[in-house]
């Protein structure tokens, strides 16, 4: 049985991942804070010294909303860069021959052409309101390409995921991503029997999601298929969706037959960020999971969370 060492097993990813059918049959080292700090560089390499887990999934960092970002951009750049760096230096020191890192889209130059290849990465300047968080996250994931330069005989690779919606998102106003605030909002505009409900912007901005348990998937896939995933791999659907389309979808799950207005004092934000998923294609695989279908599980996890 191989032991995986999994760093934010108590985040959304980590939790999809443990949850998962394939989880079952593998050993989990999951410490939490309390048991292992990630930003205390000796604590981090003493313990994968000690515990030499045949293969890290990192997957730990802060996150936040752009407010977060906006508002401490110290934190977000001084905690992730030190975690990612005594986690995966910690495994080079281990000698563990097998790492998979999970990044974030946001390590794409904020004016790069859609969709996103992994070659942009550093190619242009990071969107600022999450530079820090950015940067922390392209230097973790440069290291994982020194590192396997600098020794051949350890592989320490990248994920890149675009957006993810599911089950263990978060439903709070302040810390919520689009598809759960929507949730939130559409629910709450049934129970109300409100009429009209406001969309932020023109909705013809477009984005892409992925069910989180469908990066799960994604990660069992890689572990055994490592030696074929390339330095730097993009895990997303390859297509995206207009804002106005996601309310749509949401609309139907959640039961709301009201109407919809458009608020254009609010930002529209970016037009679009699509990841280019044509070496995730050449590697073989695919999200299983279709939008409808992911709304539809999480608006369940939603309301079991509310009963």
């Amino acid at each position: 049985m191989k032991t995986i060492l999994l760093t934010g097993a108590n985040g959304m990813v980590g939790k999809n991942v443990l949850s998962h059918a394939n989880a079952k049959s593998l050993k989990w080292l999951t410490p939490g804070r309390k048991e292992l700090n990630l930003t205390d560089q000796f604590a981090v390499e003493s313990f994968i010294k000690k515990h030499q887990p045949d293969f890290i999934i990192h997957a730990a960092g802060l996150v936040g909303g752009i407010q977060a970002n906006i508002s401490v951009p110290v934190d977000f750049l001084v905690n992730n860069m030190r975690i990612g760096m005594n986690v995966l230096h910690g495994a080079m020191l281990a000698g563990i021959p097998n790492v998979l890192n999970l990044g974030s889209s946001c390590m794409y130059p904020r004016n790069a052409t859609n969709p996103l290849k992994e070659e942009m990465v550093l190619a242009g300047e990071l969107e600022p309101t999450n530079e820090g968080y950015a940067i922390a996250k392209v230097a973790a994931a440069r290291l994982c390409q020194y590192i396997s330069q600098q020794s051949p005989d350890l592989a320490y690779k990248t994920a890149i995921p675009c957006n993810l919606y599911g089950r263990y998102d978060h439903f709070e106003a302040r810390r919520s991503h689009m598809i759960p605030a929507v949730i939130d909002k559409l629910h709450k505009a049934k129970h109300n029997q409100s009429q009209q409900v406001d969309i932020w912007g023109d909705g013809l901005s477009r984005r892409e999601f992925m069910y989180a348990q469908d990066l799960a998937d994604f990660v069992f896939y890689a572990m055994n298929n490592f030696s074929a995933m390339p330095t730097m791999l993009n895990i997303g659907l390859g297509k995206d969706v207009l804002i106005n389309d996601y309310y749509k979808v949401i609309a139907e799950a959640v039961g709301y037959k009201g109407g919809f207005t458009h608020d254009l004092s609010k930002p529209s934000g970016m037009r679009q960020k699509l990841v280019d998923t044509s070496k995730l294609q050449d590697f073989g695989w695919y999200a299983p999971t279709s939008l409808k279908q992911g709304i539809e599980k999480t608006y369940i996890y939603y309301l079991e969370l509310q009963a």
